[in-house]
């Protein structure tokens, strides 16, 4: 069957160059006039649908935030040893690559909507496994189930609201995921410091009941209603989420003509991705959860407390300091998202994590050499708190936000699963590599003292041959 051949350039201008209306306002969404022109502003209905998907952001900041301070009552309890906990903290992102895989093929097939409440489900039953878990095995299947829905969770969230709110404020909408999952994180580890690991896990079922309750009054997404053909229910969604005074006529129309050319390719699948046509996207996509990933974020967010003991810093002390920050920075990076741009936060979040990254190192190298012992603590808490602050800044949430932007409606599914996998195979890599890095050193372990021994006592010690034959 021969493709429909769509150049990305002629699709887009098809529908950014449309003749402006006489009066010099745009029309579809409501807002209010200044100097003629029509300034967008957010609905009632628009604001309770990001809140009630942004609860499954905050189910994933939970289920981050959870293995932190759960790590010392659950290997006293449960007698886990570093390895079998290290496998506890990184099953979750085991879960979620799972997820990951089935996440934007289910979505287009069932709905966000219900995508959401499906991976609610799995949260609550993995939550309650964990919480009545006598043995390392159920911990670790619930902990895993709990990783399936955030799996689905972190991709089906920023694209469901990137598909509700007005292209003005989308931007800072969809940033509020990450600002959401900076919450549970950040929450999580303030009763993490007073509550039992039991405990913890149970609080950690609310958010999922607020969202599967909350699910029943919001509207599905119009544009993937509009995707599936059904045209009513995508003007009656586009008209409850702008308001019964507004004009959506040109949205809808905007809407229709782009999916109705998207319609004439076949459908997709997860290899055309890699046809040149894509090419800049995918590599943007991917490539910035690459980096956001394998700058070691979940390594710091899942074990935080014993990086500040390693330190010689108070771990509830420092995690406590970690929450003052998070939060501040990440809603500052919301405000700032539509104002700056998102290139510029990237940019100025990324030198700041490299540089949070340096201070952290540089801590932990004078500890080694026993040099200003009185000052390595603070400099590694100053190091993890620049990290987290630059990163709550920009890299932890932009990458989500441009991956719900850059691909078509055709390719959304294919691609949003390709990279969310991405970013929890680099999540877990990253989390089960920690603890045993944080205990081995590569220069310490391969490279041999040489001072003071004769070049072949230097060659035997490295490349013993024995001497008979």
């Amino acid at each position: 069957m021969n493709r429909a051949k769509l150049e990305v350039g002629e699709l887009s201008s098809s529908l950014i160059h449309k003749e402006k209306p006489r009066d010099g306002v745009v029309h579809g969404f409501s807002g209010e006039e200044q100097d003629g022109i029509k300034t967008t502003s957010a609905t009632t209905m628009v604001v309770l649908s990001t809140s009630v998907a942004v609860c499954g952001s905050y189910v994933f900041g939970t289920a981050i935030g959870y293995s932190s301070p759960a790590q010392t009552g659950i290997t006293d309890d449960l007698g886990l040893s570093v390895a079998e906990y290290s496998f506890f903290g990184s099953i979750l992102t085991i879960g979620a690559m799972i997820g990951a895989v089935m996440s934007g093929r289910l979505a287009d097939y069932i709905g966000r909507k219900r995508t959401m409440g499906f991976s609610e489900i799995f949260c609550i039953i993995g939550w309650l496994l964990i919480l009545f878990s006598k043995a390392a095995l159920w911990l670790d299947f619930g902990r895993m189930l709990v990783g399936y829905g955030m799996g689905l969770l972190s991709y089906v969230v920023p694209v469901y609201i990137a598909e509700v709110t007005p292209k003005d404020i989308r931007g800072g909408f969809t940033s509020v995921h990450q600002l959401m999952i900076c919450c549970g994180v950040s929450i999580t580890y303030l009763i993490g410091a007073f509550a039992t690991w039991r405990t913890l896990a149970l609080i950690g079922t609310i958010p999922c009941l607020m969202q599967l309750l909350g699910l029943f009054f919001i509207p599905e997404s119009p544009r993937w209603q509009a995707k599936i053909g059904k045209w009513k229910e995508c003007e009656a969604s586009l008209q409850c989420l702008r308001g019964n005074n507004a004009d959506i006529s040109n949205e809808a129309s905007e809407i229709k003509d782009y999916t109705e050319q998207l319609q004439r390719l076949s459908e997709s699948s997860v290899f055309d991705l890699f046809q040149k046509d894509y090419a800049w996207s995918l590599i943007v996509g991917v490539g910035l959860m690459v980096l956001q990933q394998f700058g070691g974020v979940n390594g710091i967010a899942f074990y935080a407390s014993s990086i500040f003991i390693s330190a010689g810093f108070s771990g509830s002390v420092g995690m406590i300091a970690m929450v003052v920050v998070q939060v501040p920075m990440t809603t500052l990076g919301v405000l700032l998202l539509d104002k700056s741009g998102r290139r510029p936060l990237l940019l100025v979040s990324a030198a700041g994590t490299c540089l949070g990254c340096f201070l952290v190192g540089l801590s932990f190298l004078l500890q080694d050499l026993q040099q200003w012992k009185e000052v390595t603590p603070i400099l590694s808490l100053v190091g993890v708190l620049v990290y987290t602050g630059s990163f709550s800044l920009g890299m932890g949430g932009i990458p989500w936000v441009i991956m719900s932007e850059i691909f078509p409606i055709n390719m959304k599914g294919s691609a949003g699963s390709l990279v969310t996998l991405v970013s929890w195979l680099g999540s877990w890599i990253i989390s089960f590599a920690f603890n045993f890095l944080m205990k081995w050193s590569s220069t310490a372990k391969l490279v041999p003292e040489t001072k003071g021994r004769t070049l072949e006592e230097i060659q035997a010690s490295m490349n013993p041959v024995s001497l008979e034959r």
